[in-house]
Parts: structure tokens; C-alpha cells; sequence
């Protein structure tokens, strides 16, 4: 076969699997349950060939685990269906997520912040957050493709000795952006298996995401205090003017005041809600601006080139789903809280540490955040471990959004990696401290402002 054609195949399943899912959040037509969980399970096998190495065999592992759990436990065909269909949400939201980034891609957008970037990040200090910021910022709505566009920025100039540093910024700054972006597979994932509206754990990420950034530059502070940068003269100062594009300003906080007044008004889910505004404010917004071109050439580059480079994550992720549902059907959900019992401290304490190692441990050595995260969100009651579930998701999206800077398989390490010409080692050990930080900043920050 031909690869255009099977190229087109699976496009065609992957858009086949998103349409049916929101069929079904629209009709709750009980025999679609079915449909959707027969084209995961076709999706999967057809898209198994071409994974490799540590995902490949972590896919395998997951469906025949899974599949041996639920063989034991004398499921029924729902079940099964139903736990391959776990995570079509993160599929549906690559699908259409992704177009909000394209608005932010305008040239004369991105000309501005080139010359704000250059006129106003002078200083050590300065330099260090407003990278992390912005990349924040970018990342919630161009996910990693907010990494090259702001290398390009933070790049344009050499800057001695702050080349790690600004990585680390980066970095830190992709992080951040996990925290609180609804566009992201780890808020979707989360809110909607703890069904939890997305504004209800607005506020707590937003002051989580400002306390990575204190704590990031707490971290690399002596480094930055030994780095020399060239200081422009006073004259140059006060000729040179340069604010925030203030279109892309506008665009960027309209969508997140878009997708709250969605959420208040449309009694939908939030990937459908996601849905709905990727395809019309956009669009919308390059029709008024007279750039429907570079809308275009965005669509079709997200459709062609986007969507398949995404095979590997998004059957990872189905898998991770089926075997999260298998899980779930064992007595995982109730054997965590009884042992976490025979230690002498508050269980709630317990399992928000076991939280935070489990999840960080084992993106340390290359497994995806999103394995522990939907097993422990689709099997364990929070009530049963003496939480609530605002604390819960705040717990999940913190220990993920920790991980991602020092796990060597995440994909902004892999591309920092190879635009810095070093290896993802090299990029991920100084986040170390960084994660080591934040894992004890987001104990303190759930005991102090989120409680039990």
C-alpha cells in the first residue's frame, strides 16, 4: 500500500475516532460506546507498526496487560470497549487544540515581540523570567511549538554563559504551561475523569505557575549572579520603545475569556467547548485581520504534517487509557488506601507524597506522566484517601508539570536537545534541583491554600 494512502487511512480513523466521541457526548447513544472503542482497538493495531523502542514496547505492554487483567476479572464487552475509548479525549484535543497557535504565528506578531523581547529583557534577571514566562504563555496555546518561537527570540542575539540557563527558562517556562492551560492533554485528562469544571482549578494552577517561576529563579540564582552580560548604553535606553504586540495580547487573553464564558454558559464538556472555539475564533480572528492565507497554510500544515508526527503519543495514550480501565477493574482503587493506613502519618499526606515520587520517579526514567496520571485518576477515589477533588487534580497536574523538565523522553528535553546540539541529558540534569524545589513547594502550597 501505497504510504500517501495509508498516511490517508489514518488520518481518516484518527478524525473517525474524535467525531464519534463527540456523537457521543452529544447523544449519549449507548451503542456508540461501542463503535468508539472498536476503532481505538482498530487504531491501535494499525498504528502499532510503526512505534519503536521503549514506546513500542510500553504500547504492547499495556494492551496485553490489560487485556490478561480484564480477562481475569470476567469483564464483559462493555468494559473492555469502554476502556479502550478512556483517553479519545486527548485525541479529539490534538485534533483541534492546535489551531488556536496559528493567529499567534502572524508575522507581524511575531516582528513585534522580536523587538520587545530585544528592547525590554536586558537585564540577568529580566532575560531569565520573561523567557520563562513567555514561553508559558505561548506553550497554552501552540503547546511545545511555543519552544522554537521563542528560542528564536531568546537566540537572536549570543548571550555568554546564559545559553543552559535560558534552556532551563524554556524549559521551566513549557512547565508552567502544563499547570493551568485547558488545551493541554494533562488538564483535559485530568478534569474530566475527577469531573471537575475547568475555572474550578483555575485559580490554584495560576498560583501554582507563579510559584514555579520564584522557585525557578531561586534555583539558578547564583548562576546568574556570576554571568556578565553587556549593558546598552543610557542613550540607547531612551531611544529605543517597544511594548507587547498589543493585537497578540488581546487574541491571547479573548481566548481564555472565550472558553470561561463557554464554560459558564454551554452545558458541555470542556473538550467539546475546546472544540467549538478552535474551529471558529481563529478563523474568525484571521478573516477580520485579512490573513486567511496563513489560516489556511496553518490548517493544512496541522492537518499533514502536525497530526502525524503525533502517532507515537496519541496510541501510547490510547494504550495508557485501556489499561488504566483494566485497572480500575481490579481493587487497585481500595488496596492503595489501606495500605497507605499502616504508615504513622495523615493519609492524605502519605498519598500526596507516593503521588509525587510515583509520578516523578518514573518520568525520570523515561515513562510519560500521562501513564501514572490516568491510572491513578481513573482508579482512586480521592474521598477514599481523605482529599477532595479540586486537591487532587491540583496534585496530579503539579507532580506532572515537575516531571516533564527532567524526564528524558518528554519532547520539549528532545528538542532543546537537539537545537542546543547536546544531549537530553545535559538539558534535563539541571532541572533536577528545579523538580526537587517544586515537589516540596507544591506540598506546602496544597496544605497551606488547597487543605484537604
Amino acid at each position: 500500500m501505497a504510504p500517501a494512502v495509508k498516511a490517508a487511512m489514518e488520518r481518516t480513523l484518527i478524525f473517525s475516532i474524535a467525531a464519534v466521541y463527540i456523537a457521543l457526548q452529544l447523544t449519549k447513544f449507548e451503542l456508540l460506546i461501542y463503535l468508539l472503542g472498536g476503532l481505538v482497538f482498530v487504531a491501535i493495531v494499525l498504528l502499532l507498526p510503526k512505534l519503536k523502542g521503549m514506546t513500542l514496547w510500553l504500547t504492547m505492554s499495556f494492551m496485553v496487560t490489560g487485556a490478561v487483567l480484564l480477562w481475569l476479572q470476567k469483564a464483559d464487552a462493555r468494559i473492555w470497549f469502554e476502556s479502550a475509548g478512556i483517553n479519545v479525549t486527548i485525541v479529539t484535543l490534538f485534533l483541534f487544540a492546535p489551531l488556536f497557535g496559528i493567529p499567534v504565528r502572524l508575522p507581524a506578531y511575531v516582528e513585534a515581540l522580536k523587538k520587545f523581547y530585544e528592547v525590554n529583557l536586558r537585564s540577568k534577571s529580566a532575560l531569565f523570567l520573561g523567557t520563562q514566562l513567555l514561553t508559558q504563555l505561548m506553550g497554552v496555546f501552540i503547546n511545545v511549538g511555543s519552544i522554537p518561537v521563542v528560542y528564536q527570540l531568546v537566540y537572536v542575539k549570543p548571550q555568554p554563559g546564559m545559553n543552559l540557563l535560558l534552556a532551563n527558562a524554556l524549559n521551566r517556562g513549557f512547565a508552567g504551561a502544563i499547570l493551568w492551560s485547558p488545551y493541554f492533554a494533562a488538564m483535559t485528562l485530568v478534569t474530566s475523569a475527577l469531573g471537575l469544571p475547568w475555572s474550578s482549578v483555575l485559580p490554584y494552577m495560576l498560583g501554582l505557575a507563579i510559584l514555579s517561576l520564584f522557585v525557578s529563579w531561586l534555583v539558578d540564582s547564583r548562576e546568574l549572579l556570576h554571568i556578565d552580560l553587556a549593558e546598552p548604553s543610557q542613550a540607547a535606553k531612551k531611544k529605543e520603545r517597544a511594548v507587547f504586540p498589543f493585537g497578540l495580547g488581546i487574541y491571547l487573553i479573548a481566548a481564555i475569556i472565550v472558553i470561561l464564558a463557554m464554560e459558564r454558559v454551554i452545558d458541555l464538556p470542556m473538550v467539546l467547548l475546546i472544540c467549538l472555539a478552535a474551529l471558529s475564533y481563529p478563523l474568525l480572528w484571521c478573516f477580520v485581520k485579512g490573513e486567511m492565507t496563513v489560516y489556511k497554510e496553518g490548517f493544512k500544515n496541522h492537518v499533514t504534517v502536525t497530526l502525524p508526527a503525533l502517532r507515537k503519543e496519541i496510541t501510547l495514550f490510547l494504550a495508557a487509557g485501556f489499561f488504566s480501565g483494566s485497572i480500575g477493574v481490579t481493587k487497585f482503587g481500595e488496596i492503595v488506601p489501606s495500605l497507605l493506613e499502616h504508615i504513622p502519618l495523615p493519609v492524605a499526606v502519605t498519598f500526596s507524597i507516593f503521588t509525587v515520587a510515583l509520578i516523578a520517579g518514573t518520568s525520570l526514567i523515561g515513562l510519560h506522566p500521562i501513564v501514572p496520571v490516568t491510572i491513578l485518576a481513573g482508579s482512586i477515589d480521592p474521598l477514599h484517601v481523605q482529599i477532595s477533588p479540586i486537591y487532587f487534580a491540583v496534585l496530579l497536574l503539579g507532580s506532572w508539570a515537575l516531571s516533564n523538565p527532567i524526564s528524558p523522553a518528554s519532547a520539549v528535553n528532545n528538542l532543546l536537545a537537539g537545537l542546543l546540539k547536546k544531549t537530553v541529558f545535559e538539558v534535563a540534569m539541571p532541572n533536577y534541583k528545579f523538580a526537587a524545589c517544586m515537589a516540596l513547594g507544591l506540598m506546602i502550597y496544597l496544605l497551606i491554600l488547597v487543605k484537604f
